[in-house]
């Protein structure tokens, strides 16, 4: 079976093989310009060096004297001869080709078309199958004077390495970022597992813990219920309080629990169609019953009916019910307001209350895990800061959307937006 890690490191193997493929391909494009540029270069040296040794000048009447071995009108020795005008061509080539843009390393040699070789570069002029040679006719003076075709091959024997180095400023840069993004690649992801398996292990850690406090927390239910029933009456209300606070102990528990199931993936929501007007109608009456007593401003308004959603009603019903919640603990004399209306396939639940408010910068934060809005130093509000992290996975899970309107000192409204199903 394939692991979320193993589709991961194939994915980031297959762009980092597709990086270096599209590397190759640009590599391959370059390479074919240089040489496209190199064959425009060398026609317009060959072009110029016809041009000029097709007259009579200082050059050709020394490379006449030479190949003809004439020495009568010169002061020097044969040999001298040969060797002035075999550096004095090769310096005349390299400044044609450098004027052309070209400063690759060449050889050349001055032949006639029977084959009898004049003269030749210092460096070894070799014709292989891997060389690249360029020949010039030459015209003019020195084939009249020796009454013979002359050509001289011009030759270059690595130009593939010349290419290579034209273009060396595209592979580098590529090669180094590419580099550079494989070395990012594996720190993130060994970051993002390292992280993971930190994770894992807490959670772990928390499950253990919490399925270990469900017993005493049990146990303690249990005896402050038995001690219900013979404590004298100034003391019930200390078994009250024992009680109450036994069982919010367990409702926190039962929530890290629930929560920690979900992030496993070891507990799925069952999602069915549902409308879901008379369960929020009956969980706004049951709000409204305890604002009676709580001293809670409650009003709320439902849009025509029916609300057919595909959810998983229990929890879903346990996020309006966190959200009425928040409102009320959070403001200290609580008004808080319902509606729910339908609009174009949606619909949209809104809580607003008159508390606190929330600060801009908070708003991105507070349905993180764990994050709670701070007074100062001080929690105003007992809890885990696992409330609000529930309800957006929650909606999440359903595909919905939720969103935060807030402003300090006048109060939050909180919108939940879930698909409509048509005629359920």
């Amino acid at each position: 079976m394939l692991t979320k890690r193993n589709l991961y490191v194939s994915v980031f193997v297959i762009a980092v093989i597709g990086l270096l493929v599209v590397q190759y391909q640009y590599l391959r494009v370059g390479l074919g310009l240089a040489k496209a540029q190199f064959s425009d270069k060398i026609d317009k040296a060959r072009e110029n060096i016809n041009s000029e040794l097709s007259e009579v000048n200082s050059l050709t009447y020394t490379l006449g004297n030479a190949i003809r071995k004439d020495t009568t009108e010169v002061n020097i020795g044969l040999d001298s001869l040969e060797k002035a005008s075999q550096y004095y061509l090769n310096d005349y080539i390299s400044y044609q080709l450098n004027v052309s843009g070209i400063d690759a390393p060449f050889s050349y040699s001055l032949y006639s078309r029977d084959s009898i070789s004049y003269m030749s570069s210092v460096r070894p002029h070799l014709k292989a199958n891997n060389n690249l040679t360029y020949p010039i006719q030459i015209k003019g003076y020195l084939p009249e004077l020796l009454e013979k075709e002359i050509v001289l091959e011009i030759g270059f024997e690595d130009l593939n390495k010349y290419f290579l180095g034209q273009i060396r400023g595209l592979i580098i840069p590529g090669l180094l970022f590419l580099f550079m993004i494989v070395i990012v690649v594996i720190w993130v992801l060994r970051s993002f597992y390292l992280q993971r398996s930190i994770n894992t292990t807490t959670n772990d850690f928390i499950n253990n813990l919490t399925h270990e406090l469900k017993t005493p927390v049990f146990s303690i239910g249990l005896a402050s219920k038995i001690l219900e029933e013979d404590v004298p009456d100034n003391k019930k209300a200390v078994v009250e309080l024992i009680r109450s606070e036994s069982d919010r102990l367990k409702r926190h528990i039962d929530k890290v629990l629930e929560l920690a199931g979900m992030e496993s993936g070891k507990k799925l929501l069952q999602f069915t169609v549902i409308d879901f007007k008379p369960d929020l109608d009956r969980i706004c009456e049951g709000f409204s019953l305890l604002s009676q007593h709580d001293a809670i401003e409650f009003d709320y308004e439902l849009g025509e009916g029916p609300y057919y959603i595909r959810a998983e009603k229990f929890h879903l019903e346990n996020v309006v019910g966190n959200l009425l919640e928040n409102a009320r603990k959070y403001s200290d004399q609580p008004k808080v307001k319902l509606t729910a209306i339908t609009q174009k396939g949606w619909l949209h639940i809104k809580i607003s209350d008159n508390g606190q408010g929330i600060a801009q910068e908070d708003i991105k934060k507070i349905f993180r895990k764990y994050f709670r809005i701070k007074n100062g130093n001080v929690h105003k509000v007992k809890g885990y800061g696992l409330g609000l992290y529930y309800v957006q996975k929650i909606i999440k899970m359903h595909r919905g959307k939720i969103s935060v309107d807030s402003k300090l000192g006048e109060g939050t409204t909180f919108t939940i937006s879930l698909k409509l199903i048509k005629n359920g």
